[in-house]
Order: structure tokens, then C-alpha cells, then sequence
């Protein structure tokens, strides 16, 4: 098996097992209840699908990075609330439902709203050398690898509350696993490129993470709660989604090592605010 196909196969593991895993801790009603504010989630599109993107494409452009980095940003960008930001949610006492809610919504948005992210960027991107990407084919994928499972999950939960409580665990816990390995994996394998970023892109990435985080927080409503989820939601981006379209559209090139790098970071600049608000509760 070549590595190309191992980190396919391990982020489509693991982006199934944890938007399945997703969907059995949801039900519809939840869902329903995180679209009655349209005001919010009207803010919360217009950041995460439109404001970060474009300013990622801004700052790709202005600063002349090349055009594989770009990319690579640009794949990031397009792929919004990472899984883990119901875990940093709790950890920092914001609010929890509504960040679960959300989590289990945007997965059905990026399915159609991240290739045409993409699509869009790439299109700007294409005039300063970068490379080719096949829209149908990444709205395929997303579809099967998002879409159903979380439909399948809260079908399943929807049916049979009971065993999927029992079913939750063991698939969470599986999901995470692959998802660990998975971007061990593909840091050990692309650990070469990875160094060869440089600094930076990766200092630039990072004032990004900075921007989006502060947009998020200002379009986030009147709570401090609401405020902190979508400042979460906007600059944790979905590493396991954005390795997924790298492995499927850039394999073999710097593009993939790009989203690992970047997204790394994004980890830790995301674990570093969530510890700082745990410490400073009352912080506004």
C-alpha cells in the first residue's frame, strides 16, 4: 500500500467514524433548535465560509506565498468547525449545546459549501501557478463521507436512542484513534516538506488563526458563552476534512504538508486561548 492511499483510507476512516459518532450524540430537534436563531447563523456562515476564506486568499496573495502553501491555507480556510471544538467548548465553560448543535450542523454545509470554497480560491489561486482541483469529485467525497454518516447517525440514534448511547463510546473513541494516527502518519511521511515551510507562512497562518478567532468572537451574539463557540468554530478549522481534499486533489505534493503544518498549529494556538479563557472565566 502506498502512502498516498494509507492517509486516504485513514482520514475517510476517521472523518466517518467521528461525523457518525456525531450524529449519534445529536437528534433532529437539536439541529432544528441551532437554526431558530437566524441572525447567528447567518453570522456564523458569512464568517466561516466567506470572511475567513477571503481573507486567507488576501493574505496568500499580498505576502506572494507560493503557490502549493496557498493552497494548502486555502483547503484549510474552506473547511470549517473542526470536531474538536465541543471539546475546547467545555474546557473553556462556553456554551456547550449550542457548539454541539453547530458541530453537527456545518458537517451538512461544507459537504456542499466547502468544494465551492474551494473551487472559488483555487480559481484566483490558478493565475499564480497553483494546482489543478476537481470540484465534482470533492463534492462526491464529502457527500459520502459526511453527509451519510451523519444522517446514519442520527437515524440510528433517532430509532434507537438507547444502543446508540451504548454505540457513542466505543465509536468516539475509535474515530479519535484513527484520526491520531492518521495525522501521526502523515507528519512522519510528509515530515520533509514540513520543514521546509519555514517560518513564514507558518507566522502569517497564525495571524490568521488571530483575525479569525477575534471575527468570530465580534459576530458571535450577545453572550460571552455564544461569543467564545463561534470564536472557536471560526479559527479551528476541520484538519481531518482539509487532509481529506489535500490527499484526494494534491497527493504527493507540498499542498499536503501545508494542511499539516497549518493545521497543527491551528491545534495548539486553539488550545492555548481555551486554556487562557478557562483561566480568565469572567473575560469578555
Amino acid at each position: 500500500m502506498t502512502a498516498p492511499l494509507a492517509i486516504k483510507i485513514l482520514t475517510t476512516a476517521a472523518l466517518t467514524g467521528l461525523l457518525f459518532a456525531t450524529g449519534l450524540r445529536l437528534t433532529f430537534a437539536q439541529i432544528s433548535d441551532a437554526l431558530r436563531d437566524r441572525a447567528l447563523l447567518a453570522r456564523t456562515l458569512l464568517a466561516n465560509f466567506i470572511l475567513v476564506p477571503a481573507l486567507t486568499l488576501v493574505a496568500a496573495l499580498l505576502f506572494r506565498l507560493p503557490a502549493e502553501l496557498a493552497a494548502g491555507m486555502m483547503i484549510l480556510a474552506a473547511a470549517p468547525f473542526a470536531p474538536v471544538v465541543p471539546v475546547f467548548t467545555k474546557m473553556c465553560r462556553a456554551d456547550l449545546a449550542l457548539a454541539a448543535a453547530l458541530t453537527g450542523l456545518f458537517p451538512f454545509l461544507s459537504a456542499l459549501l466547502t468544494p465551492l470554497v474551494c473551487e472559488a480560491g483555487f480559481r484566483v489561486l490558478q493565475r499564480q501557478g497553483a494546482l489543478e482541483f476537481y470540484f465534482l469529485t470533492l463534492l462526491l467525497v464529502l457527500l459520502a463521507t459526511i453527509t451519510l454518516p451523519l444522517l446514519a447517525g442520527l437515524t440510528f440514534n433517532r430509532l434507537q436512542p438507547r444502543y446508540a448511547r451504548r454505540l457513542l463510546r466505543p465509536v468516539d473513541a475509535l474515530s479519535e484513534g484513527i484520526g491520531a494516527v492518521s495525522l501521526l502518519f502523515v507528519t512522519v511521511v510528509e515530515a520533509r516538506d514540513i520543514l521546509a515551510i519555514g517560518w513564514r507562512p507558518l507566522l502569517i497562518m497564525g495571524g490568521l488563526f488571530e483575525v479569525s478567532l477575534w471575527v468570530g468572537f465580534a459576530l458571535g451574539g450577545r453572550t460571552v458563552g455564544a461569543r467564545r463557540v463561534l470564536a472557536l468554530g471560526t479559527s479551528n478549522r476541520n484538519i481531518a476534512l482539509a487532509l481529506l481534499i489535500a490527499a484526494g486533489n494534491f497527493a504527493g505534493t507540498p499542498v499536503l504538508a501545508a494542511v499539516v503544518a497549518n493545521g497543527l498549529l491551528l491545534i495548539l494556538l486553539g488550545l492555548l486561548h481555551t486554556g487562557w479563557w478557562r483561566l480568565k472565566p469572567v473575560w469578555t
